[in-house]
């Protein structure tokens, strides 16, 4: 009797394991989008059952990830950008490396119908946003928690140089910028030009956000300044210490696959980074890449803390 119990007790306990290494998870930043055929097709094509979990912008991910590194909350990341990929390498948070999946330009989006509205000619360079014409009108995300408000503090830094971007975001700040905790706060709630209605007619965003801002007249309510511009790319990865490495791996790999490439644009406004996959026809003419970025190839590592201290003390 004895054995039969152990068997049974030893075939309830195969099959729980079984069941815990099928499951994968998969931590994200807020804006992470995969549609849920494409959660279906995942599971279908790999045998595994794929977990989401999002936790914050970029920044408060990438901080969630280090605090719980000992016993990680997920399997795989997604959403480590070139603004936190340093932060992800010295923190040993990945099991190998990190793999780029997509890339897009952080770049100011103004609301076209709103400055037609107020006969107020937009602004064409992130210099002018320190002039009074533009007071009170846009809204930046916290280059402490979101990886475009970092985006944009570095590209500050190239522009204006190490002894005069301090002076250009006091001149912001005394200019009344609104700083929003995160990009889908300060696009989705107080941009004038989204489907939030906010009241700032400019707000930090993207290159391609104009195209997901195209009205029933054809044309997008919304366009890019597109002098001063970052490029950012998204990493995702195996994370060290993870319960299913074998099913992370596999989950970065699906992000690699044309399905999921293919949805980047609609779904994030995203470039997908594997090479000739079909882009909306729509974003030929309303998700135009800057000629020119600014930012991307400083020392972002080695410079964050004392960038984003000085930037704290200017904004208390």
């Amino acid at each position: 009797m004895a054995s039969v119990i152990l068997a049974i007790a030893l075939t309830a306990l195969t099959r729980e394991s079984v069941q815990v290494i099928k499951e994968v998870s998969l931590v994200t930043h807020d804006s992470f989008v995969m549609k849920k055929s494409l959660v279906a097709d995942f599971n279908k094509t790999t045998g595994y059952r794929l977990n989401l979990i999002k936790a914050g912008d970029t920044g408060s991910l990438t901080n969630r990830l280090i605090l719980t590194k000992g016993v990680p909350i997920a399997d795989a990341v997604f959403g480590i950008d070139n603004t936190f990929a340093g932060l992800a390498t010295s923190n040993n948070l990945i099991d190998g490396s990190l793999t780029a999946i997509d890339f897009g330009d952080v770049c100011f989006n103004y609301d076209k119908l709103w400055f037609a509205n107020n006969k107020i000619a937009p602004p064409t360079s992130v210099k002018q946003l320190i002039e009074p014409t533009y007071k009170g009108l846009t809204v930046i995300s916290n280059p402490n928690t979101s990886s475009p408000g970092l985006s944009f503090l570095a590209a500050s830094i190239e522009i204006f140089g190490e002894s005069g971007w301090q002076s250009y975001w006091k001149s912001l700040k005394k200019n009344g910028v609104k700083v929003s905790a995160g990009w889908e706060d300060a696009y989705f709630v107080e941009f004038s030009g989204s489907s939030g209605k906010g009241t700032y007619p400019i707000v930090l965003s993207y290159a391609s956000s104009p195209a997901d801002e195209v009205r029933s007249n054809g044309q997008s309510q919304t366009a890019s300044i597109m002098d001063g511009c970052f490029r950012q790319t998204e990493y995702a990865g195996v994370l060290k210490n993870a319960k299913n490495p074998l099913g992370a791996a596999a989950v970065v790999k699906y992000l690699l696959s044309s399905k999921f490439q293919s949805s980047l644009p609609q779904a994030m406004y995203m470039y997908p980074i594997v090479k000739n996959t079909p882009i909306p026809e729509k974003w030929n003419k309303f998700a135009t890449l800057a000629t020119r970025t600014y930012g991307d190839t400083l020392k972002i590592d080695a410079n964050r803390k004392s960038w984003l201290t000085q930037w704290s003390a200017i904004f208390n």
